[in-house]
Order: C-alpha cells, then sequence, then structure tokens
C-alpha cells in the first residue's frame, strides 16, 4: 500500500498541482493520509434551485482510495472522518496523523506493559497454604454457620418432624374437634335435584 513516506517527487508535484484553487476548477486536492487515501473538495454543478444543495454553499467533501486497495481493508482515520462530516474546519497534516500514530503505538506498548505487570502478581489461587496434599491452592471455604446467622434455618432444624406434630397434637385435648363432630354440616350430603312438573293452563 502506498503511503506518504513513499511518495515520489513526480507523485508529489501533481499532488501540490492540484491542490491549487484555481478559478476554474471545481474539484480541489485538501490532503492524504499515511495509508495512500486522498481527500478532495468539489461543487455541485448547477445544482436544482429548489434543492437543498443550491441552498449550501459549503464544498462538498470526499475521499478516494487507491486503486489496489480492497474495499474491505480501506481505513480512514479518525481525524479525517471528523473532516469529512464537517466537525472540524481544518484538514489534519502528515505531522498531526503521525503524531496520532506513535500515541497509538505507544498506548499499545504501555497497554502490554501493564498486562504482564499484572500477570506477574501473585494470585489468590496459587497462594501456598502450607497444608500437605493440597499444593498451592486456594484456602477451602470453611462451612457457613447457618444457625447462627439465619435464624429461620435454625428454627427450621429445631422444629419437629410431621410424625412427631402429629402425636403431640394427639395427646393435647382439641376443643374444635369436638365442635366439628357435633356440628350439622359435617354429616350433611347433597342430594338429587326433582323439580316438580309445572301445571297446564
Amino acid at each position: 500500500m502506498t503511503t506518504a513516506k513513499q511518495i515520489g517527487p513526480i507523485r508529489k508535484a501533481w499532488y501540490q498541482w492540484k491542490a491549487l484553487r484555481l478559478p476554474w476548477r471545481k474539484r480541489f486536492l485538501v490532503g492524504l493520509d499515511l495509508q495512500g487515501n486522498t481527500y478532495w473538495e468539489f461543487r455541485l454543478l448547477n445544482p436544482p434551485k429548489d434543492s437543498p444543495a443550491h441552498a449550501d454553499s459549503r464544498l462538498r467533501r470526499i475521499v478516494h482510495y487507491p486503486r489496489s486497495t480492497p474495499y474491505d481493508q480501506v481505513v480512514v482515520p479518525p481525524a479525517w472522518h471528523q473532516w469529512l462530516r464537517y466537525q472540524r474546519p481544518t484538514p489534519p497534516t502528515l505531522a498531526e496523523q503521525r503524531a496520532e500514530e506513535a500515541r497509538q503505538v505507544r498506548i499499545k506498548q504501555l497497554a502490554a506493559e501493564a498486562d504482564a505487570r499484572w500477570a506477574a502478581k501473585p494470585r489468590v489461587s496459587d497462594v501456598d497454604t502450607g497444608m500437605p496434599g493440597r499444593g498451592k491452592k486456594g484456602q477451602p471455604v470453611p462451612a457457613l454457620d447457618t444457625g447462627r446467622t439465619q435464624p429461620q434455618e435454625r428454627a427450621a432444624r429445631e422444629a419437629p418432624t410431621p410424625n412427631e406434630a402429629s402425636e403431640v397434637s394427639e395427646k393435647k385435648d382439641d376443643p374444635w374437634k369436638r365442635a366439628r363432630s357435633t356440628g350439622p354440616g359435617e354429616t350433611w350430603q347433597p342430594e338429587a335435584w326433582k323439580p316438580t312438573p309445572a301445571r297446564k293452563r
């Protein structure tokens, strides 16, 4: 891929010629990036009067990729993205782009060093417990005293089983049991409904 560092004198002179804003020109070269992409400004030729392009006097901005670069490998730097979307008035210079590239390389180096320092630190799971047969593994988690920390579970363990509860309830004299056995609704059963024939008029 052609980069800005590999531009020959003939192509450099051609870029300088295309960058001149002569009165009869409708298309001007603005700059290029380190990947070899060129950025241009142009005017629309005779736009319709009722179209928004006629009222907008801004020059259109476009990027041209090298012909040898596949479309899936085209990369537009963020600074040129901002210029294409009119988010910055001036295009980025080659010095600014080289500084940004060096900054990204520096950030990657610092991130790799930070990862190496983090990997070199001892982990909790690698601490030697000193117990035979365990090696360098984490300490076993002690069982929770749920009876002390959770009163509901302690009460459930101390509660009697269903058989024990039934035996205890049978021993007690339940007055409601006698009342239910003598009530009129305890022995009542529904009967079949037999309607009487209506009288003829």
